[in-house]
């Protein structure tokens, strides 16, 4: 027989289980509604982040960039620069970009340059210049086209190079000799090493650079070639940051010249048809 004593210590203990298991069950819902927050919030970090790239990948990300001196370039005068061509004579107009005129100039130290004046027509051209003056002061190989120094001033933007002798590829591919660069022939050998010398340029941008740049406008026109028909990558003026890391994002959106579709894209765009076309599968069948 029970005694009133038992019967309270048994009523005791089943109301201390009662607690614990109560207690229990509150810490696991405060775990499981913390990680299903944590999972949110990290979620929602990333799709923020992904629309941040996004909304600047178009201008390279270099829309809040300032130009300044101390990048190891040289900061000219746009009197300096005006009298090494001759008043922007169009006798010395050698090329042509996007967003302005490419003058032959000499300096006062003798050295020959090719000079880009850049149009005044709106911000694009601005953003053209910022993204060329970053990027092209912490690029180094003998593969990019050197960028000698710029000048930012008067209400002018003006952008200054080493020299090309044989201008672009293209003007020699397709005999072009309206922009005061004679056309040369160019023999099966001499066309594989400028293909070689190219694609060592992009390969330095894909793999030696972090985070990784993406030319975006890579084509004849921007390869030019020296006086011993070496070739140089140039115009970096629509030029992205890629992902810094592995998996990161990348924009499949394309820019640059109108018909024409960098291999970078190319690549990209036809890897991420596969992968959304596999996603699709996958999540049918599971």
């Amino acid at each position: 027989m029970e005694t009133e004593n038992d019967e309270y210590g048994r009523q005791e203990r089943i109301a201390l289980v009662a607690i614990v298991v109560a207690a229990s069950l509150t810490v696991a819902s405060l775990l499981v509604a913390f990680s299903y927050y944590c999972y949110i919030r990290n979620k929602l970090s990333k799709r923020l982040k992904n629309h941040s790239r996004e909304g600047y990948e178009d201008k390279g990300c270099f829309t809040d960039l300032e130009v300044v001196a101390g990048k190891g370039l040289n900061v000219f005068t746009f009197k300096q620069l005006h009298s090494a061509t001759g008043g922007f004579s169009k006798s010395n107009v050698v090329g042509h970009g996007g967003f302005g005129l490419v003058y032959r100039g000499v300096l006062s130290d003798g050295r020959k340059v090719a000079i880009k004046l850049m149009d005044q027509a709106g911000k694009q051209g601005e953003d053209e210049f910022k993204v060329e003056v970053e990027l092209l002061s912490r690029l180094h190989s003998p593969y990019l086209l050197a960028l000698l120094g710029y000048c930012s001033g008067d209400n002018h933007k003006v952008l200054v190079y080493e020299f090309m002798p044989n201008g672009g590829l293209q003007e020699h591919l397709h005999h072009i000799t309206s922009s005061n660069t004679v056309s040369i022939s160019l023999d099966w050998e001499t066309r594989l090493r400028i293909a070689l010398e190219a694609a060592k340029g992009l390969e330095y941008l894909h793999e030696h650079v972090n985070p990784p740049v993406i030319h975006r406008d890579f084509k004849s026109s921007n390869i030019l070639l020296d006086r011993n028909l070496h070739a140089k990558v140039s115009d970096f003026g629509l030029a992205k940051l890629g992902p810094d890391k592995a998996g990161g994002h990348v924009s499949t959106r394309v820019l640059g010249t109108q018909g024409y579709i960098a291999p970078e894209y190319d690549l990209i765009t036809l890897f991420t048809f596969f992968l959304r076309k596999n996603i699709a599968y996958l999540s049918i069948v599971l």
